[in-house]
Parts: C-alpha cells; sequence; structure tokens
C-alpha cells in the first residue's frame, strides 16, 4: 500500500527521533510483561502451594481446654483426621541451645502431611524424631545425630522436605515425634491442640465443616472449625490484586513512551505541513493522509511492542529465577499471556498518540498547508 511505503519512507528520515519514540515503547512493553510475568509467577506458586491443603480443615478446641479424645473420635467418623499435639520447648541441636515447635503425632499419620528429604519416617511407638528442612539446614543436622529435648535424647532419623509455611502446621522449623514420647515429655494424654481433617473431595469441604460443628457444638461452643478452603481464596484474590498493580506500574511507563510518541508525531505534522499541502493538491484524500500519519505510529508500536515484549519475556524469566528458584511458571499459558498483553498495549498506545496529529494533518487545508513556511 503506497500510504505505508510512505509512512516508512517518513521514519526512515528521522532515524534518530524514530529510535527515541521506540526506545520508550520497548520501556513500557518491557516493564508491562516482565511485571505481568512476575506478579502471574508468584501467583501459580503461591497457588501451587495453597492448593495442596485446599482440601483440609483444621479443628482447634475453644479456650485454654484441648480436644478431648471422645470429641476425636467424633471427628473422625465424618472425614479422615489426623490429631496433633504442639508445645514450644527449649532443645539443643549441635550444642546450641533454642526454642523450638515440637509436634506429636502418629507415625502413620505423618506422611499424609509431609515428605521426607532424607532418612525414614518414624516407625509406630518411636523414641526418634524428624527434623523440618530449614532447622536442618540452620543447624547442619544430618540423620543419625541428636537431639536434647529435655531429658530425652531422641536420634534424627529423617529430614523433612521443605513445605512452607501452613496452617494446619508448619514443620520447616519444628521437630516431629511420636506421640507416645510426646505424652511422656509433657505428661499430655488429656486431649489434643488441635485436629487436621482430610476430605477426600473438596468439594465437600463445606459440607464436612457443617456435620463436625453439628456433632461436636451441639449444646456448647466446643471446637472451632477453620476451613483452609476459604484462606486460600483469599489469598489467591489477594495475588491477583498484585498482578493487575504490577501492570499499572508498567502502564504508566507506556503512557510516558505514548506522550513521546504523540510529541514526535506532532513535530512531524508541523515539519511536514508543505509537503502535505502538496499531497492534497494532487488530490490525496484526507483519508489517505490520516492512514500515512497512522501507519508511523503503527509501526512505531510494533517494533517497540514486539522487542519490548522479547526483552519482557528475558527479564521475566531471570526475575523468576533469582525470586523463585524456578523458571516452569514462565512457560505457563497465563505467563505467556502478559507477552500478547504488552505488544497490544504497545500497538494501541502508540495508534491512540498518533490519532490526534493524524487528524490534524488530515484536516490541513491544500491552500493553507502551501503557504506555510
Amino acid at each position: 500500500m503506497i500510504f505505508f511505503e510512505f509512512a516508512k519512507r517518513n521514519l526512515a528520515r528521522h532515524k534518530f527521533r524514530s529510535v527515541l519514540a521506540v526506545i520508550g515503547i520497548v520501556i513500557g512493553v518491557l516493564a508491562i510483561t516482565a511485571l505481568g510475568i512476575l506478579g502471574n509467577s508468584v501467583r501459580l506458586a503461591a497457588s501451587e502451594q495453597l492448593c495442596m491443603i485446599g482440601n483440609e480443615l483444621v479443628v482447634f478446641p475453644y479456650g485454654e481446654e484441648a480436644i478431648s479424645e471422645d470429641d476425636f473420635e467424633k471427628i473422625d467418623k465424618v472425614a479422615d483426621a489426623i490429631p496433633v499435639r504442639s508445645s514450644v520447648d527449649k532443645v539443643i541441636l549441635n550444642g546450641e541451645s533454642t526454642l523450638v515447635m515440637i509436634y506429636g503425632m502418629r507415625s502413620e499419620d505423618i506422611p499424609k502431611l509431609m515428605e521426607k528429604e532424607d532418612g525414614q519416617f518414624l516407625k509406630h511407638g518411636s523414641l526418634n524424631c524428624l527434623v523440618g528442612s530449614r532447622l536442618a539446614d540452620y543447624y547442619d543436622l544430618r540423620v543419625g545425630e541428636r537431639a536434647a529435648i529435655g531429658s530425652q535424647k531422641p536420634r534424627i532419623v529423617g529430614i523433612l522436605k521443605e513445605r512452607g509455611i501452613g496452617f494446619d502446621i508448619s514443620p520447616d522449623n519444628a521437630i516431629i515425634i511420636s506421640d507416645k514420647m510426646f505424652s511422656s515429655l509433657y505428661d499430655s494424654t488429656s486431649g489434643y491442640n488441635s485436629v487436621i481433617v482430610k476430605v477426600d473431595n473438596i468439594e465437600d469441604v463445606e459440607e464436612v465443616r457443617e456435620e463436625i460443628e453439628d456433632r461436636l457444638n451441639k449444646k456448647e461452643e466446643v471446637v472451632m472449625v477453620m476451613e483452609l478452603k476459604m484462606i486460600v481464596e483469599g489469598i489467591k484474590e489477594l495475588f491477583n490484586t498484585i498482578s493487575i498493580f504490577l501492570l499499572g506500574i508498567g502502564a504508566i511507563s507506556l503512557l510516558v513512551a505514548g506522550v513521546s510518541i504523540l510529541n514526535v508525531m506532532m513535530m512531524s505534522t508541523v515539519e511536514r505541513t508543505k509537503e502535505i499541502g502538496v499531497m492534497r493538491a494532487i488530490g490525496t484524500s484526507r483519508s489517505g493522509i490520516l492512514r500515512m500519519f497512522l501507519f508511523e505510529s503503527l509501526i512505531l508500536g510494533a517494533f517497540g511492542g514486539v522487542i519490548g515484549a522479547i526483552l519482557g519475556f528475558g527479564t521475566g524469566f531471570l526475575v523468576d529465577v533469582l525470586i523463585l528458584k524456578e523458571a516452569s511458571y514462565l512457560f505457563a499459558p497465563s505467563s505467556i499471556f502478559y507477552v500478547f498483553v504488552g505488544i497490544a498495549f504497545g500497538i494501541g498506545t502508540s495508534v491512540i498518540s498518533g490519532l490526534y496529529p493524524a487528524w490534524r494533518a488530515s484536516r490541513l487545508k491544500p491552500i493553507e498547508a502551501l503557504r506555510y513556511e
């Protein structure tokens, strides 16, 4: 198309000014793409961790009373229930004394909530212990070493995989011992600090919660049931908001680029007033002049958008590797989507910024344009 060729020629005549306009678009698109990918990657990483506990309920006792054995049996009849005893105690690890969370659990329940990185899980009634990954890293603990808890010195038989902060339990900085050993250490046989309920189908979580409350809270409030699914949904919503906020920051950069293109196109209109007059005098229509200027904006936006998106994708890769230590989220469809969003924003900003100068150029009267000095 002849007007497209005219647009390319006009941009080539002012290379330096065109390059500066393209750089502005590149920066804006890079910001939108990279920040969009970062926000989406963080959301995916958090969702992946949180969805692992989305089918859980955590039952806590009201007040200072523990959950009794009878109440636990009522809960266990509704769904698979995992009783947990917990206490904070002073522990000696590799000669250093520190306060650590101690969990007492049945040996068969531990694999339901955790994975081991090294060693083995506890056997029934074991007097040994497991340690969380961060605790093991910080104190340089190895399988076979001992930890001093009160009067006991259990052997570390397993190191757990990192699990992250949980709403049910947080084992990364904790020590896990058998319920038998916990009872002997703390004379705790009266009940449990919490009960974790695993529901087979996430859609049944609400129904299970209501049934537990009906069974235990008939006469008075005995337990409080926390539905982790609701917390997971709330956190997902929070990360969606963060993603939108990051996109907003990138959009500000693109807005600045749009002003730059507006300035470039306005200057081009003024400089080429006589040329526009000649074109109008030989029969070029107003729509032809309009298309020529819009093509210039489109070319600037397309070049800047594509280059910015490629650089943004590369920046997103580096940020994911540095912050999340994981690049797989970069290739998720929802992350790739931001590459196209960046390009679309770049082209859209350029074309919108070029609308007024293009309209102004098309409205010039041939005689007045030819007289312009």
